[in-house]
């Protein structure tokens, strides 16, 4: 195929086994790195029972301190059938999983909505991605997708081009997220507070990114007020960060206080914060091939 998925458009082709020239460098083949039962989302996705997720290697994004990169920005795992893929939600469903959470589908979207038409579990099914994402491919998962759970990572285009290489991120993903909003119009919680339907937005607080961290509740608060936001205080430096000196460290409580307090003050109905004793690679899974 001639991949067109993404909003980078980078017309890479796609085949069985490798991937020509695409920024997310995933084949047509599903690629996966887990599915196993995960407690450490949002309480309203994880619940008691953990949420059924689904780890896609590769991604459009690629950011520099992604905490994924060993499957983000490597084609790390194990190629899977549709029908394969299918029997994982299955399974899932099977073990007592809250929902079915797709994490960075987006180059797979085509693969996936094979696979539900296969086997639809009767539990909800979550979109986890990184927020970059095109009309088209929102429209294939508006299909199958109950929650949208969308990162907001900037809103400032200079980071977003120096992390992600992706300056038109703000604007692709804030009209990402409206579509979302559209598609969902509200959130529907059950009596235990698990959402069965709705938008969360996440936005991960980088170091002296604080102001940013501001103008995205401000977005929320006037753009999509009914959606949860998620504010993630977990920042961890991966990889080699020499060339970004500036986010190679943890947030200061500072920091993390001055986001927090602002959020506090805004409209919002429903926001979730970490502590700061969230940090630490101790909360990355293992990509190990778990229930692949």
């Amino acid at each position: 195929m001639i991949c067109n998925l993404c909003p980078r458009r980078c017309g890479a082709k796609r085949t069985e086994t490798e991937n020509i020239s695409g920024h997310c460098k995933a084949p047509e083949t599903v690629v996966l790195s887990r599915a196993a039962l995960h407690f450490w989302e949002e309480p309203c996705i994880s619940g008691q029972n953990g949420s059924g997720t689904v780890f896609f290697s590769g991604c459009p994004l690629s950011c520099v301190f992604c905490q994924n990169r060993e499957i983000s920005q490597q084609i790390n795992g194990k190629a899977v059938t549709v029908e394969r893929l299918a029997e994982i939600f299955r399974e899932l469903e099977l073990a007592g999983a809250e929902n079915i959470n797709l994490v960075s589908p987006t180059h797979y979207v085509l693969e996936i909505a094979k696979a539900f038409e296969i086997y639809k579990p009767k539990i909800p099914v979550v979109y986890n991605s990184g927020g970059y994402e095109s009309e088209a491919t929102l429209s294939a998962a508006s299909k199958f997708t109950d929650i949208f759970l969308m990162d907001l990572k900037y809103l400032d285009s200079e980071k977003a081009l120096k992390y992600s290489s992706a300056a038109d991120y703000p604007e692709v993903a804030t009209k990402a997220i409206l579509r979302c909003a559209e598609i969902v119009k509200e959130n529907i919680f059950d009596e235990m507070g698990m959402m069965k339907k709705g938008l969360i937005v996440r936005h991960l607080i980088l170091p002296r990114s604080t102001n940013d961290a501001i103008n995205v509740i401000d977005w929320v608060e006037d753009n999509v007020p009914f959606a949860v936001l998620s504010i993630m205080s977990q920042y961890t430096p991966c990889g080699n960060l020499k060339e970004f000196p500036e986010i190679d460290r943890k947030l200061t409580l500072r920091e993390h206080n001055k986001v927090l307090e602002f959020a506090a003050d805004s409209k919002i109905k429903k926001i979730y914060t970490q502590s700061l004793s969230s940090v630490g690679e101790q909360f990355i899974p293992s990509f190990d091939m778990t229930g692949v």
